[in-house]
């Protein structure tokens, strides 16, 4: 490559995606104030599934919890399976593809996502952006987005039993998984709010578009 690269990230649209206060739908899922984790992909083999599965099973049996697992995809079924299998089905709900998550995102204390292979990591900084910590895997773009022991955790793939020590850690101190919290919804406001890198790609549509001008004159 002998061209100048500029690297513009992806973006969410913080006035969207923010912490909002619903009680009912709180405690439409945690009827006894249980923490609330969640999982949002395309339940593809690479995002693990299975691997959420097994780490909500051993943070469940510290912290009282619920698990949400939105999306659909072919890994489903096995998520499903190891579910009943654990003998979890009261404990995790599978609510499938939603138009938006938002709210979803803003009910839930902890955001799991330990894919194998992630280009950048968008539902990570939309649970950001909610003001939930995630707990991830260190890999693709994901290192940009979380920062390791100030938005949440970040570990080597498949290192199940690392992910849910990290998490029972998270969801017994209410003040680190607060702090947390708003450390993740400011770097998010601050480093990919729609409103900053929209305008950066306006910038340099317009610098290209200006060189391509130029040459042609």
């Amino acid at each position: 490559v002998s061209r100048p690269i500029e690297m513009i990230p992806n973006f969410v649209n913080c006035d969207v995606f923010r912490r909002s206060a619903n009680g009912d739908l709180k405690r439409k899922y945690a009827p006894r104030g249980e923490h609330i984790l969640v999982h949002v992909s395309n339940f593809r083999p690479v995002k693990r599934v299975t691997d959420v599965v097994e780490i909500f099973d051993r943070v469940q049996k510290k912290v009282p919890s619920r698990l949400l697992m939105v999306g659909d995809g072919p890994d489903r079924s096995n998520a499903e399976w190891l579910v009943r299998s654990k003998r979890l089905g009261c404990q995790v709900d599978f609510l499938g593809k939603q138009d938006s998550i938002a709210e979803i995102l803003s009910i839930s204390d902890l955001m799991l996502l330990p894919s194998e292979t992630e280009s950048f990591g968008l539902v990570a900084l939309e649970g950001m952006a909610c003001e939930v910590p995630v707990v991830a895997s260190s890999v693709g773009g994901v290192p940009e987005v979380v920062r390791h022991e100030k938005d949440g955790f970040l570990a080597q793939v498949g290192d199940v039993d690392g992910m849910a020590a990290r998490a029972i850690e998270v969801l017994s101190d209410d003040k680190k998984r607060w702090a947390m919290g708003v450390n993740a919804r400011q770097h998010a406001h601050d480093s990919f709010s729609s409103q900053k890198i929209i305008t950066r790609y306006e910038a340099f549509y317009e610098q290209v578009i200006g060189a391509v001008q130029s040459t042609a004159v």
